[in-house]
């Protein structure tokens, strides 16, 4: 099982929360607002956060934000867990690196059932060889940095898994349904418009190595085969 840090400044909730979870065999322990959970987090090393946006002192997306710079709990998996459930509400989450966006109200069973798999999917070990090199794009999964002709490209998590995925499934056609399986792990929860904002962005952060990430009109997304770049 894992261990979980729930920050939500709502006790009833929270405790609800942690009940179940600790009922599904997991070690948890609780923060009521930002500036506890970013010191639980520094101090425990949770595997995963389930993070309320609005907090009493910090907003959600600023602790997301520190979480996935590495600041305050390397390798921590958070969860957004919020009332706020716009389109862009979401995307805006899964650019500051959300691995998974639930929105209030929710049932207890779904919740657990997704913890049970972002924590699955994040402890499957890679296949993969550790470094990709394809045209000017140089990956380097273990370190989790990207280079386009050496020159270092910042990606948010969901962005470098949403490459990965892609590259590893080069000259096959994905579905934004299984973009959306696959990459954000949900089930037709999130519009099919976020899977193409994120290639938008992705192709923009990427520069001419974004050419190699193709649209297939009408179908979903392709990265090209290492024979079309000769």
């Amino acid at each position: 099982m894992a261990r979980i840090l729930v920050v939500e400044d709502e006790k009833d909730l929270s405790q609800v929360l942690v009940y179940n979870l600790r009922q599904a065999g997991h070690e948890v322990v609780a923060a009521f607002n930002g500036a506890d959970a970013l010191r639980i987090a520094d101090e425990q090393r949770p595997e995963l956060m389930l993070l309320d946006l609005m907090l009493p002192d910090i907003p959600g997306t600023e602790i997301c934000k520190i979480i996935k710079k590495g600041l305050a709990s390397r390798e921590c998996l958070v969860m957004m867990v919020t009332a706020k459930g716009e389109e862009i509400d979401r995307v805006v989450g899964f650019e500051l690196g959300a691995d998974d966006y639930v929105v209030k109200p929710f049932s207890v069973r779904e919740l657990l059932l997704r913890v049970q798999a972002i924590l699955r999917r994040s402890r499957v070990q890679p296949v993969n060889t550790p470094v990709i090199e394809f045209g000017s794009l140089r990956v380097d999964r273990d370190a989790h940095r990207v280079f386009v002709r050496d020159e270092e490209i910042e990606l948010t998590a969901l962005e470098f898994r949403l490459l990965t995925t892609l590259h590893d499934r080069r000259n096959r056609v994905q579905t934004r349904g299984a973009l959306l399986s696959d990459v954000w792990g949900v089930e037709a929860d999130v519009t099919t418009r976020t899977v193409d904002t994120h290639v938008k962005r992705l192709r923009e952060k990427l520069a001419e190595a974004g050419e190699y990430i193709e649209t297939v009109r009408g179908v979903g997304y392709r990265f090209a085969d290492a024979a079309e770049l000769e």
